[in-house]
């Protein structure tokens, strides 16, 4: 938990007869201004389930909070670090997706109650992937987790946080169940113009059939070989898979191509993306939607 020392202890010194409030502990002293524990998430993703989980106890406020910002290339401003330094709980997805979270923290100064999704996550390697806001089961435990560090930071409201987040965990069940029953009985495969989508996918029972050498190169943020890409072409015109999983916040000619490709091919494509894109600031609401799409994909 991060330390308030200095500002509490000017608030005491200020004013003796307030020593006693200072010194009392509880809920209270861990709040900000507005009674609210403040949290900052790197996205809105995560900002969205940490909202869940407070409720009217948090003030939530995410860096990456716009489909125009992209995690991977932002750069956090001095007033991204003016947040953290006010939070008393952080969110991150981790697993190098969101760099740019860990640095604006330790430029803040001081150490906090830091929840970060991919070490919940127990996936490990060099190759894994890290869009694990897409692995229903980690967002659960990263429910889990935001009680217990909120339920630290104020024991007042743990009942609530631990209800909530157990109300949170049941309604991921539900899509869980939804995506399971997508692939049963079928021989269902998916192109994909970016791998945000592989575990949602792996969930549903679909096979990710991008050849590895287009797949390599745009994890890589490298010119895509044109044998690839005429081979990841052919599978669209022939049609060899079942639909083209389509990351709508990639901008890039050979993404663009292969969406043209698959809707001239008649191919279903399903939307995807790794923040929220605009009207939708809510984690339950985002993922059922794109579960839906890939549901009548595979239908």
């Amino acid at each position: 938990m991060s330390s308030r020392t200095i500002a509490l202890s000017a608030a005491c010194f200020a004013g003796v007869l307030a020593l006693a409030g200072c010194g009392s502990g509880g809920g209270s002293a861990s709040q900000g201004d507005s009674g609210k524990i403040d949290v900052v998430a790197s996205t809105n993703v995560w900002g969205s389930v940490a909202k869940a989980v407070g409720g009217d106890k948090v003030s939530v406020s995410s860096l990456i909070d716009s489909p125009e910002k992209d995690p991977h290339d932002y750069e956090s401003s001095a007033a991204d670090t003016a947040k953290i330094a006010k939070a008393k709980l952080t969110v991150r997805n981790g697993g190098g997706y969101d760099d740019f979270f860990g640095k604006a923290v330790k430029a803040s100064g001081e150490q906090k109650e830091d929840v970060d999704a991919f070490a919940l996550s127990g996936k490990h390697g060099d190759d894994v992937n890290e869009h694990v806001f897409y692995d229903l089961p980690t967002v659960k435990k990263v429910a889990d987790e935001i009680a217990r560090k909120l339920s630290s930071i104020d024991g007042s409201a743990k009942e609530t946080f631990t209800k909530n987040a157990k109300e949170f965990d049941g309604k991921i069940d539900g899509l869980i169940a939804k995506a399971r029953g997508i692939g049963q009985g079928k021989q269902l495969s998916a192109l994909a113009t970016e791998s945000v989508a592989d575990y949602l996918l792996e969930a549903a029972g679909v096979r990710e059939a991008t050849p590895a050498g287009y797949a390599e190169a745009v994890e890589k943020d490298q010119d895509i070989p044109a044998a690839a890409i005429a081979e990841t072409n052919q599978l669209i015109t022939g049609h060899k898979v079942s639909m083209l999983v389509d990351n709508t916040q990639t901008q890039t000619d050979t993404a663009n191509q292969l969406r043209d490709n698959a809707k001239r091919a008649g191919l279903p494509v399903v939307a995807v993306t790794e923040t929220f894109p605009k009207g939708t600031d809510d984690y339950l609401a985002w993922m059922g939607a794109e579960i839906e799409q890939l549901a009548k994909a595979g239908a």
